[in-house]
C-alpha cells in the first residue's frame, strides 16, 4: 500500500446520511445530504490534486470496504443519530487503517461514534444544548497548517452549543477554542496521533443549522484534511519485531512466546 503524498490526495467522506430522509428542514438545508456538501467544500479549497469520494451508514458495509479504505488517504466521518448501526467489523477495519497510517477528520457529533471513543478511550461525552447559540471559534495556534486563511474569531451565527468538561485525552495539539452565548466554552479543534495515523477533531455542524455551508468551517476541514494525510512513505501497522543483537534493521516477526 504506497503512500500518496506525491500524488493525488484521496479523500472518503462518510456520512450517516439519516436526518436528511427522516427530518424536512435538515434535507431544505442539505437537499443531498451533509456528506455531499462537505465534500463539495473540500473539493473547492483542496482543487485538482485532491480526488474525493463520498459513503454513508446505508451502503454496503457502509460504504467502507477493504478496497476504498485501501484507497483512501483521509476519512471525514459525521454520525449523529445511528452511531449504533455502525458494525463493529467495519470499525475495527477502520481502525485497523488509521493505526497504519490513515488520516481521520473526526466532525461535531462524530465525538460519540464507535471509531472516535475507540480512539480515544475514553467516554467522549460533553454537555450541550441546541438554542441557536452564536459561536466564535478563537484560533489558539495560529502557526498551525489547520488554521491557515482562517479568521480569528471565526464566527457561526446560530449552531448547536458544545461544552467541557469534554471527556477526551490531552490532544496532542489546540488548534481552536469555542465559545458560546451561554458563556460556555469548548476545545473545538484538537489533534491526535494514534499509530501511524494523524486524527483532527472540527466541533462545528449540527444537521439543523446551515454549518457547513459557511466557507470558513469550509477551509478549517479541507485544512484538517490535507494536514492528516501521511507521509509515511507506505501505509503500515505497527509490529512487534524482533532484533539481533548488532542487527539494527531486519527485525523478525514475533510468533507468541511458546512458539
Amino acid at each position: 500500500m504506497t503512500s500518496t503524498e506525491t500524488g493525488p490526495l484521496r479523500v472518503t467522506v462518510w456520512g450517516e446520511n439519516r436526518h436528511e430522509q427522516v427530518e424536512e428542514h435538515v434535507a431544505k438545508i442539505y437537499p443531498h445530504g451533509m456528506h455531499a456538501t462537505i465534500a463539495e467544500g473540500i473539493r473547492e479549497n483542496l482543487g485538482e490534486p485532491c480526488t474525493v469520494r463520498t459513503a454513508t451508514l446505508d451502503d454496503p458495509e457502509h460504504g467502507l470496504t477493504e478496497e476504498v479504505l485501501a484507497q483512501t488517504d483521509v476519512l471525514t466521518w459525521w454520525g449523529h443519530a445511528a452511531h449504533a448501526e455502525v458494525a463493529d467489523e467495519v470499525v475495527e477495519r477502520v481502525h485497523r487503517q488509521v493505526l497504519s497510517g490513515m488520516g481521520l477528520v473526526v466532525l461535531h457529533s462524530g465525538h460519540w461514534s464507535k471509531i472516535f471513543t475507540t480512539l480515544m478511550g475514553t467516554t467522549c461525552t460533553l454537555r450541550w444544548r441546541s438554542e441557536h447559540d452564536r459561536e466564535l471559534i478563537w484560533t489558539v495556534d495560529p502557526t498551525h497548517p489547520i488554521a491557515r486563511g482562517i479568521p480569528h474569531p471565526l464566527i457561526i451565527d446560530e449552531d448547536e452549543m458544545y461544552g467541557e468538561y469534554f471527556d477526551i485525552p490531552a490532544p496532542d495539539e489546540l488548534v481552536f477554542i469555542s465559545s458560546f452565548t451561554g458563556g460556555e466554552v469548548f476545545r473545538s479543534g484538537c489533534t491526535f496521533r494514534r499509530g501511524h495515523g494523524k486524527i483532527f477533531y472540527f466541533r462545528p455542524g449540527d444537521q439543523a443549522y446551515p454549518t457547513y455551508h459557511h466557507r470558513d468551517v469550509r477551509k478549517v476541514i479541507a485544512n484538517g484534511v490535507a494536514w492528516a494525510r501521511s507521509d509515511r512513505p507506505a501505509r503500515d501497522h505497527p509490529t512487534l519485531l524482533r532484533y539481533d543483537t548488532g542487527d539494527f534493521f531486519n527485525g523478525q516477526g514475533y510468533r507468541g512466546p511458546l512458539s
